[in-house]
């Protein structure tokens, strides 16, 4: 018996060094993909960084020359007479943007709550990938349909050419619907349904629960789509460059013709030199700031919602 016992060892000892080896190799490919995970996210933020220091380096001793006044307030954008005026462009940018909201928020908060509670397995089976589908329209085909369909309808309704601050502002509701639906859904989904099944218990309706108990739980990530929508409405160039009207004037009505910071860089960027082109990275600055300010105070609500 020892001697069966002790003949066993040698190939105890070897399954153990196998098993050692395995686990060593098991550990370097884990260490191996952290050092490719942690060079991926390093990558990130080096772009990150260097599109900020690129476009301090070139924007802020453009408004330096300009005239910080001037350039954020003045009226008049006339590139060939020196003039670099955004503050028409930032007051577009600012208008559509907020049209876009009024038109997109309630569209898409109602129909990611619609998808969530109470729409019936088979419509929700042909609804969720049309939502998932309008994410994936190229903006131009976005454009196409607003010259097509919203501009003559506003030049019926409203008169005039019908490009304009209103037709803009449609478009982008449309546009940040995807975003919303999606997110808002997930974060309504998310929800414990003992939230919503202890709205019940207390005699609430199916409608009351969802509004007034699943909603309120359900905010962060409501807030968060809004957020993201906010910034695509921003930033949205192709689309709205075919129906804004590009007027680098202050809207003097909500169809008067606008141009947003985004029209004015696409718009001019071809053929800009010298102290133009350094003009036009200093207004992308500028919208950089904005899409900053929204995070910030998007972070500041969640903060002061204790989330």
């Amino acid at each position: 018996m020892y001697g069966i016992i002790q003949g066993d060892f040698p190939q105890v000892a070897g399954g153990g060094e196998r098993a050692h080896g395995r686990y060593r190799m098991q550990e370097v490919r884990e260490r191996g993909m952290r050092l490719v995970f942690l060079g991926a996210a390093c990558v990130s933020v080096v772009a990150v960084v260097a599109i900020c220091l690129f476009l301090l380096a070139k924007g802020l001793p453009a408004m330096a020359e300009i005239g910080w006044k001037e350039f954020l307030l003045g009226s008049s954008w006339r590139p060939l007479e020196g003039r670099f005026g955004i503050f028409p462009m930032i007051v577009g940018s600012l208008c559509v943007t907020a049209g876009a909201m009024v038109v997109g928020v309630p569209l898409g908060l109602f129909c990611a709550v619609f998808m969530a509670r109470f729409c019936p397995p088979g419509p929700y089976r042909l609804l969720k990938p049309a939502v998932d589908l309008m994410a994936g329209i190229p903006s131009i085909v976005y454009g196409f349909f607003a010259l097509m369909v919203i501009v003559p309808f506003l030049r019926q309704m409203a008169g005039g050419s019908g490009k304009g601050m209103l037709a803009a502002s449609i478009l982008l509701g449309i546009m940040i619907l995807p975003t919303i639906i999606s997110v808002a859904e997930a974060a309504i989904r998310a929800v414990p349904e003992g939230c919503y099944e202890g709205s019940l218990a207390l005699g609430a309706t199916k409608e009351r629960s969802v509004f007034f108990a699943v909603l309120p739980a359900a905010k962060t990530g409501i807030l968060a789509g809004i957020v993201l929508g906010m910034g695509r409405a921003v930033g949205e160039t192709m689309a709205v460059v075919m129906i804004c009207g590009n007027q680098s004037v202050l809207p003097q009505s909500i169809v008067s013709g606008v141009r947003t910071l985004t029209a004015n860089i696409v718009l001019e960027m071809g053929y800009a030199t010298d102290l133009h082109r350094d003009a036009l990275i200093a207004t992308a600055v500028v919208l950089f700031v904005f899409i900053l300010i929204i995070n910030i105070l998007f972070s500041l609500m969640k903060r002061r919602a204790g989330v």
